[in-house]
This record gives C-alpha cells, structure tokens and sequence, in this order.
C-alpha cells in the first residue's frame, strides 16, 4: 500500500532501538524524511546510517534527553515545519505504590505526559496553518488495563490520554490527526528489564521468566517493533485521516475485552 507520506518530514523520538526504531525505519520505507532522537549517540547513529543506506531517504540526529526543555528545543530546531511526530519516551520504573514519592511522580509525569504534550504543541500550530499533521503518541497498553507494578506509566499516561482526547477533536478540521499507539510486550530493550526483575522477583531464570510470560500471551510471543513501526507508518498516512483520538492496542490479544 502507498501511504501517500513521500517527501513528508517526521520527528520519531527515542528512535535508536526498539519501538521508535521500528517506527523510523517504517516511515522511511514509505519515503518520509526523518529527525530521530535518543540520548546515547552511539546507537543513534547507527540506526540513522542503516535506514540511510536501506532506504535513501534524509536522516538528521539529534542526540539529547527528549524530556528536557533544552532537548526538545534542540530536536524542534533540527526540522522546519515537520509534518509528522511520533512521540515516545522509555517509561519509568516498576515498583509498588510505597516507592514512589514526589521527586518519582514529578519524573514520570515530566517524560510520560508533559514532554509530548509540550512537543504536540510546539508543532500544532504551523501544522495546522498548513491543513496537514500526524500525531502518534506511544503510549502503554496500561491506560486501558492497569499494570499494578507500573502504576508512575498507569498515572502519567493516563493523563497524556486525557490530553489527546480533547486536543484531537479540535484539530481534526484543520487536517491534523492525533492518536495512540498502545503497546503491550514487544521484545525490545525494555522488557528485557521487565523479564530480570521478574527473574528476580520470582527467583527463576531470565529465559523461564520470558518463557513464563509468553507463554501468557495468546500468540505466545512477544512483539516485533517492526510490527509496531508500520502500524505507526499507517496512522501516520494519508490513509488515516478519518482516525481521531483513538487508542490503537497492539498487545496480542493480552487485554481480554469485546470493545
């Protein structure tokens, strides 16, 4: 399918591994410019110079901490009049209701809700002059099924979600369309730290723990980021324009509901 993006401009944050890696190399499949940004270089790097080499397309890297102001004045400098944001940040840590004071709160409500409603906004306005937008935060699967160890990401995302609800609605006449993409357990950097606390937790194996886990799922295995990237890619696309304040899951089949 042509998503109809050729030529678009995209800022993917923490896009060196994992899920917004998956995102960036999806758009670039489809022909869209890319700004990516992660906090090691390293990484960033070479993630650019593959998606470079694979699929022609340009690719600046902006290496800082998206949740600072001065990150995301850095990344919002790299690019002129973006056509498309994916918004994502690595969620906080796992823990128990009695860990968390005000100084976790505060950081998990600063990366998981504020940074990307602050970068929603910095670019809202010329992408509604322009009667053209692609919003997709990335979200958790824990704004619609709570996750008891995660409860810094059940709060600070939920609040995000609140934001998108209403934003989008005011937009969508102008041509801008904002959504969320939900992940549930894809194999990526992050539940391998999910996987060795439970390891720990639970006094078992790293590879029991994953197994224990997939074994959960109804397609008894974790995710693939690229998966996840042309999901992204489509609710980046033309094809998209009709979707408007929704929350996509894409958990395989982990939250059992009819709606």
């Amino acid at each position: 399918m042509d998503l109809g993006i050729k030529g678009r401009k995209a800022i993917v944050c923490a896009s060196s591994k994992g899920l917004g890696r998956g995102c960036a190399i999806k758009l670039a499949e489809a022909g869209v410019d890319l700004v990516l940004n992660a906090r090691s270089e390293g990484p960033l790097n070479e993630t650019a110079e593959y998606i470079r080499d694979t699929f022609g397309v340009n690719v600046t890297t902006v290496a800082c901490d998206i949740t600072t102001e001065e990150g995301r004045n850095k990344v919002l400098a790299a690019v002129d009049a973006p056509d498309i944001l994916v918004n994502n940040a690595g969620g906080p840590p796992p823990g128990i209701w009695s860990d968390w004071g005000q100084t976790e709160w505060e950081a998990a409500v600063q990366s998981n809700m504020l940074t990307p409603i602050l970068l929603a906004t910095a670019v809202l306005p010329g992408m509604i002059s322009r009667q053209w937008g692609r919003i997709v935060n990335i979200t958790s699967g824990s704004v619609k099924s709570p996750i008891p160890h995660l409860g810094l990401s059940n709060g600070a995302r939920a609040g995000l979600t609140g934001f998108v609800a209403g934003t989008s609605r005011q937009v969508a006449k102008d041509g801008v369309i904002m959504n969320n993409l939900l992940p549930g357990q894809h194999d990526t950097d992050r539940i391998n730290a999910l996987m060795t606390n439970k390891s720990k937790n639970e006094g078992i194996s790293l590879e029991d723990a994953r197994t224990k886990t997939q074994a959960g799922l109804p397609t008894g295995r974790f995710g693939d980021p690229l998966d996840f990237g042309a999901t992204c890619a489509f609710m980046c696309s033309e094809h998209a324009k009709f979707m408007v304040g929704q929350n996509v899951l894409l958990d395989g089949g982990a939250f059992n509901s009819t709606l």
